[in-house]
């Protein structure tokens, strides 16, 4: 009968491990074949003053890119159709282009023409002199291919923009602007995540050519090229929009920081305070792992929650819903296993192993073992759990692993419960010290934070030191064997929870 028992229980740990791989597997999926004969594709050694995006029904246009090659590739497809559904909610008077790279999978191409209701120009890849540059950050090797947006020339005026900009209101006031027009969030430098430009090919070949030539570029990538072309912008007049709405301005201007409003500003007084210009466009240049689509950005940074929004509303979860319910299953199956074999565990992970008593190394060996369970409890669900799932989805489903992958610790090595769940208490109070939404500014929220971890390290440290201890008591006074079924049966299971 017992046998029997810790077969099932085998092979529903197998069935388990399984899963989590096949989990992986779908995670990391990437489509793999695109070919050029889908859409047009733009060489821009051949390209003329006529159009290269097809019959178009407006004077104006916002554009964005997208290119492959990074370990981000499917959040920023993601992100990029969030932006364009925000921009036909708001009912934007203008077509929606993506300036993408002929490698950008043809399934992502259709779902941006056929349910974004985008025009899709493929590129080929610019390529990026400055990469032997000592500054130089490989994630921006093929943004060059953003000047492929002056090659749009069958519109009077375009609006480029970076997929990470959160629309809070209907913008095209923007297309009245100049020939060129950027917002400086730095005091010196422009962004180049939106600004407003009038295409020309005379433009686009001299960039062309400047990128050939290596023209002075601070950075390596599109903003220091595009600040180096436009070097004078600080010293142009502000942009205010016409009282009349078909005058179009000539020149270049600065754009009001209410376009570009830099999501760091929000998190000092937890609102938005910026005076000069309607407060319409936020972005996010920030590090590449607290883009507002994680689910882990927010409550660490307030405003990932305002992007989510934005997704809810447009886009849906529906693409990493089945891969949600599949885990939360798993977990919610790997709790029920380890509580009904809970006498079971430990013979299941060490069965058919001699183990010497007096050897220290086989000792240390299966403390190191404890010791990753109980880390790989709190870690591995952060790389199975879809990157770009709702943050309250996201949150709870990493609690559910967390608490799931611990119970097998606690199980299989004998530890005691309390200790090894303090980390999952404190992470669930973090959670709610940071999302907490009465604080009067950023600063009384950090001070809050820092506080709350001032006080959650002693338990944490005490928490660590008990664990050693049992771990210690276990192996050195026989009781982890005794459980094993290796020494005499007198020795009281409950031993086991005195020392711990």
């Amino acid at each position: 009968m017992a046998a029997s028992k810790e077969s099932t229980v085998t092979v529903m740990v197998l069935l388990f491990l399984f899963l989590l791989g096949v989990i992986n597997v779908t995670a990391a999926e990437h489509d793999d074949q695109t070919t050029s004969s889908h859409n047009q594709v733009v060489d821009h050694n051949k390209l003329s003053n006529k159009s290269t995006v097809v019959m178009n029904r407006n004077k104006y246009a916002y554009a964005t890119m997208m290119y492959m090659g990074t370990p981000r590739d499917y959040e920023f497809y993601v992100a990029t159709r969030v932006m364009l559904r925000s921009l036909a909610k708001l009912h934007v008077d203008a077509d929606l282009i993506v300036i993408a790279s002929l490698d950008v999978p043809l399934r992502w191409v259709r779902a941006m023409e056929e349910e974004d209701g985008a025009k899709v120009m493929r590129v080929e890849n610019l390529n990026n002199p400055y990469k032997k540059q000592s500054n130089f950050d490989w994630r921006f090797m093929l943004t060059m291919n953003k000047i492929y947006v002056w090659s749009l020339v069958e519109y009077e005026r375009v609006v480029m923009l970076d997929s990470d900009n959160i629309f809070l209101q209907n913008t095209d006031e923007l297309f009245q602007c100049g020939q060129f027009c950027a917002v400086f969030i730095n005091p010196c430098i422009f962004h180049t995540g939106l600004f407003v430009l009038q295409p020309s090919m005379q433009v686009f070949k001299d960039m062309v050519r400047g990128l050939e030539n290596e023209r002075e570029n601070p950075d390596g990538a599109d903003q220091g090229f595009i600040g180096s072309y436009f070097p004078d912008l600080l010293d142009r007049p502000m942009f205010h929009p016409p009282s009349n709405p078909t005058t179009l301005l000539n020149g270049t201007f600065r754009l009001p920081l209410g376009y570009q409003m830099d999501a760091s500003y929000y998190y000092l007084k937890l609102r938005w305070s910026v005076p000069c210009g309607p407060n319409s466009v936020i972005t996010f240049p920030s590090a590449p792992w607290l883009k507002p689509w994680y689910w882990w950005s927010w409550p660490v940074l307030p405003l990932g929650i305002s992007w989510h929004e934005r997704r809810r509303q447009t886009l849906g979860y529906g693409e990493e819903m089945g891969a949600v319910l599949l885990q939360a299953g798993m977990y919610v199956g790997l709790i029920a296993v380890t509580r009904v074999s809970r006498g079971n565990m430990s013979k299941l992970w060490y069965r058919g192993v001699r183990v010497d008593k007096t050897n220290p190394f086989i000792q240390m060996g299966l403390k190191l073992l404890a010791v990753w369970s109980i880390i790989a409890a709190y870690a591995v669900p952060f790389f199975l759990i879809p990157c770009t799932i709702h943050p309250l989805i996201g949150w709870t489903l990493y609690l559910l692993a967390s608490f799931a992958l611990s119970s097998v610790s606690i199980n299989a090595f004998l530890l005691p419960t309390l200790p090894i769940l303090t980390p999952w208490l404190a992470i669930f109070g973090a959670l709610f010290v940071m999302a907490f939404p009465w604080y009067p500014d950023g600063i009384v929220r950090a001070i809050s934070v820092f506080g709350y971890a001032f006080l959650c390290a002693p338990f944490l440290w005490a928490s660590v030191v008990r664990v050693r201890i049992c771990l210690t008591n276990s192996f050195e006074k026989d009781l982890f064997f005794t459980r094993l079924g290796e020494s005499t049966t007198t020795t009281s299971p409950s031993g086991i929870n005195k020392l711990c």
